[in-house]
């Protein structure tokens, strides 16, 4: 029981907020409420700003919140451009590609754990952290310009897709790397298929 209590603590509980944001988001942006449904995305991206620094400055890291907060920000960011792209907010492609990254990293995590019954610790990288982050900006600016279109200029939008789109690439293949190098560490010691 001990181990549940500490497990969810405040920046956990910031997680959790984040999640919960997101169903209320993706139905305020069907019904086109475009106002109400940045509201939203912004509470969830405070959340996302504080549960790593108040993590740290409180000592209450937890294995939970390693998971948590980068599938909470997997399900924001995803959803959010799924929806966008079928109200004609974010172009198909940036979904499809950034959909396309996260199937591929994630299938090819998996296929390594089943060969070498081993798990990988996964890290984010700054790039990663950095697409993330231009995700999320990008979103913004859609939403607003989707508020009020006079507030972003016109080209502004696409350079961002743009910009996520030159990000998501490079930090997949970077991810792709990285699980490549640590399987052909391990590899030698695999038994040989005769």
């Amino acid at each position: 029981m001990k181990k549940a209590t500490t497990m969810l603590n405040l920046p956990n509980y910031l997680t959790f907020i984040r999640i919960a944001t997101i169903p209320f988001f993706l139905v305020l942006l069907f019904s086109r409420l475009y106002g109400y449904a940045l509201l939203v995305f912004l509470i969830g991206g405070i959340t996302d700003a504080l549960d790593g620094p108040v993590a740290r400055f409180t000592n209450q890291r937890t294995r939970l919140g390693a998971y948590l907060d980068p599938l909470a920000d997997k399900l924001l960011i995803i959803s959010s451009l799924v929806v966008l792209t079928l109200i004609d907010g974010v172009p198909a492609w940036l979904t499809i590609l950034v959909l396309s990254r996260d199937v591929i990293v994630t299938l090819g995590y998996g296929a390594i754990y089943f060969v070498v019954e081993e798990r990988m610790e996964i890290q984010p990288s700054t790039l990663g952290k950095i697409n993330t982050f231009l995700l999320l900006l990008t979103i913004t600016i859609v939403l607003v310009s989707l508020y009020d279109p006079n507030m972003i200029p016109s080209p502004l939008p696409f350079y961002f897709f743009l910009l996520s789109a030159v990000t998501t690439i490079i930090s997949g293949l970077q991810y792709v790397y990285r699980g490549l190098v640590w399987f052909q560490e391990r590899a030698p010691s695999l038994p040989r298929l005769s």
